[in-house]
């Protein structure tokens, strides 16, 4: 899969450094997520998707961590990375045994049995 990516050569030097620091911290954090747990789902308040996708996974009984990033008027600094870094511009953003399958939508046209298996046998890691 190839993305648009802005060329560093056409970055000023003055703020590569910036650019490439920017969003470390929450991107971290999800990472760290995403090894440690089977489903990972990151959302934010106000937004109906995230919610649909627990209520789902909650109906199923499949286990899953949530991680949440303000609302429509807060926290924007931290998903504007989560964007670019997934390049999937909206939430929720899902993560299945460690690779990201999209939003709400696409976590819905799986298999709720299939998913459950494979959350209970996720080696648990520290």
């Amino acid at each position: 899969m190839t993305r648009t990516i802005l060329d560093e050569s056409r970055v000023h030097p003055a703020i590569r450094a910036r650019i490439s620091d920017e969003g470390k911290a929450v991107i971290a954090e999800v990472e760290a997520a995403v090894a440690a747990n089977a489903i990972v789902v990151v959302g934010m308040r106000w937004n109906p998707f995230p919610r649909q996708a627990r209520k789902w996974l909650d109906s199923a009984g499949i286990p899953y961590q949530y991680i949440e990033y303000g609302s429509y008027v807060s926290e924007w600094r931290k998903r504007l990375p989560l964007k670019l870094w997934t390049g999937w511009t909206t939430f929720p953003m899902i993560f299945v045994n460690g690779e990201f399958i999209g939003g709400a939508t696409d976590l819905m046209r799986m298999n709720q049995s299939t998913l459950k298996q494979s959350a209970a046998a996720w080696p648990v890691r520290a």
